[in-house]
Formats: C-alpha cells, sequence, structure tokens
C-alpha cells in the first residue's frame, strides 16, 4: 500500500501512460484498418477486444522483449509481416472500390490482424515501458491498462476519418510499410551496417512504404482486370 502512495510509483505510472500515448499512434491506425469494414456493433467489439488482447500481449512480451530482439533476423521477419499486413489492408479497400460495395472481413480475423501487427510493433516498444515500470509488475500492469481507452478512443477516431476522408486509408497502409522498414533495419543482424549507414533506416522505411503501395495498387489492378473479363464474353 505505502508503494502506491509513494511518489516514484505515480511518476512511473505517468511516464508509463504517456510513453503508450506516444507510441500507439501507428498501433490505432492498424486497429482502424482492420475493423474499418466491419458492420458497426461488430467493429465496436473489435477495437476493444483488439486493443484489449494488444495490452495483455504487450505485458507478457515485456518479459521476453529485450531477449528476442537480440536474436538475428526477429526483427526481419516482424518487418516482412508488417509488409503483408500493409498490403492486405490496402488490398481490402482496393477490393471495396473496384467490386462497388463495402467487405465484410470477419471479426475474429480482424482481432487475428491487430494481434499480429501489435506483436511486430511493439517489440521495441515495450522496452521503453518496462524501463519506466523499474521491475514493477502492478506498475507496468496499471499503466498499459490505463492505456486501453486511448487506444481505444484513437483507433475510433481513425475509423471516422477513414470514412470521411478515404485517402487516409492509402496514408495507413504507407505508415505500415514505412514502420516495417524501420523495423528491418533495426534487426540486431544489420546493427553494425545500419551504424555506419544511418540513411539505410530512412532509405528502407520509404522502401517499404513504396512498396505497399504500389502491390497494393497492382493487386487492385488485377481485381479490376478479374472483375471486366466477364464483359468480354
Amino acid at each position: 500500500m505505502d508503494a502506491l502512495l509513494g511518489a516514484d510509483f505515480w511518476i512511473g505510472l505517468f511516464k508509463i501512460v504517456w510513453i503508450n500515448i506516444i507510441l500507439s499512434g501507428d498501433n490505432a491506425v492498424v486497429i482502424a484498418l482492420a475493423a474499418r469494414g466491419l458492420p458497426a456493433e461488430q467493429q465496436k467489439k473489435a477495437v476493444m477486444l483488439g486493443s484489449g488482447a494488444a495490452v495483455v500481449l504487450r505485458i507478457a512480451l515485456t518479459v521476453v522483449a529485450a531477449k528476442l530482439m537480440q536474436l538475428p533476423f526477429v526483427e526481419v521477419i516482424g518487418g516482412l509481416l508488417l509488409l503483408w499486413i500493409g498490403v492486405s489492408l490496402l488490398k481490402s479497400e482496393d477490393a471495396e472500390t473496384s467490386s462497388g460495395h463495402v467487405a465484410k472481413p470477419g471479426m475474429m480475423a480482424a482481432v487475428r490482424t491487430i494481434l499480429l501487427a501489435d506483436l511486430v510493433m511493439s517489440l521495441d516498444n515495450v522496452i521503453a515501458v518496462a524501463a519506466a515500470a523499474g521491475g514493477n509488475l502492478l506498475l507496468l500492469i496499471l499503466g498499459l491498462a490505463i492505456s486501453i481507452p486511448l487506444v481505444i478512443f484513437g483507433s475510433t477516431l481513425m475509423i471516422r476519418l477513414m470514412e470521411r476522408f478515404p485517402v487516409i486509408v492509402t496514408l495507413g497502409a504507407a505508415l505500415i510499410g514505412w514502420v516495417a522498414g524501420e523495423t528491418i533495419t533495426s534487426d540486431h543482424l544489420l546493427e553494425g551496417l545500419v551504424h555506419s549507414n544511418p540513411w539505410m533506416t530512412y532509405a528502407a522505411a520509404a522502401t517499404g512504404a513504396l512498396l505497399v503501395l504500389l502491390t497494393g495498387k497492382w493487386m487492385q489492378s488485377r481485381a479490376e482486370g478479374r472483375l471486366a473479363q466477364p464483359d468480354a464474353f
């Protein structure tokens, strides 16, 4: 009880919440992209389930994140997964545009996408949170729990903005590609090379964003070609 009343506890709690506000922007974009095609009621459930489960995942991940990040190829694989997620989410938007109706992905599929993306994107974030917690598990859990409504609010706001301004979907997918490029160059295996050539991080991030956008557009053109094919007969 004394620990709860101490200044160090409240300072640590503030740090954790603040870190999550700063670092959860890209996570909110992923959640919004994954849930935007669901019916309104399922959309709310997917955002809440995805956000809550992602926070639980972060708590578990904090224990092993530092060790995981020292393993070669972990962040390379994570970055490639993010590229795939970015293309998949952009492909969903392209399918809606070219088919003329809104696709309805399953809620659990959206939650799985949210969890997978959060797993990859949070590997480095959780180290900052763990450092702020200073080994206090209660502080860690409280700080992350408080951040849940912040992530939910951010995701809900992004969904509304995406509905009003569809270009945000494309920008969101590009952001995921950007993070994917940064993740790949953060891999322990490439540490020396990137340290000697800092520009590689930005080049990889820009390449990731372009790769997601170009691949998404290519898949869109293929989908439009398949839709137009029956008209030829």
